[in-house]
């Protein structure tokens, strides 16, 4: 059986993101436009959502507001991008046999977790 990893991610991950990936003078919008996600009760994974939003728009602020506003209509739709882009280019999961979806889904863990950790 095949296992897909789940980031374990907190609101400290999203501060180190921002200060990372965004000019200092867009840290209070993008702050802002990531608080619109979560106040619903509908809008699941929060800090999850939050944090896959962020590396789908590669520090520009507009991409962010984007990503923020799809997530709250399906917020599936921000996290399989941004987690697992291997595994949502294959048409189907489950025509390959367990070694090729856990290489998948390995892949997939290594290339996010790099981009969590980067500096």
């Amino acid at each position: 059986m095949t296992s897909q990893p789940v980031p374990m991610v907190s609101n400290a991950d999203i501060d180190r993101v921002v200060r990372r990936d965004f000019a200092a003078d867009d840290r209070a919008a993008v702050l802002a436009a990531l608080e619109t996600y979560g106040r619903e009760s509908h809008e699941r994974e929060v800090v999850r959502v939050r944090l896959a939003a962020l590396r789908l728009a590669k520090g520009s602020l507009p991409e962010l507001r984007r990503q923020v506003s799809w997530a709250k209509l399906d917020y599936r739709d921000v996290i399989g991008p941004a987690e697992y882009p291997k595994a949502m280019k294959v048409r189907s999961l489950l025509e390959v046999d367990d070694v090729e979806r856990q290489r998948i889904y390995e892949a997939d863990w290594k290339q996010y977790d790099e981009w969590l950790r980067r500096e």
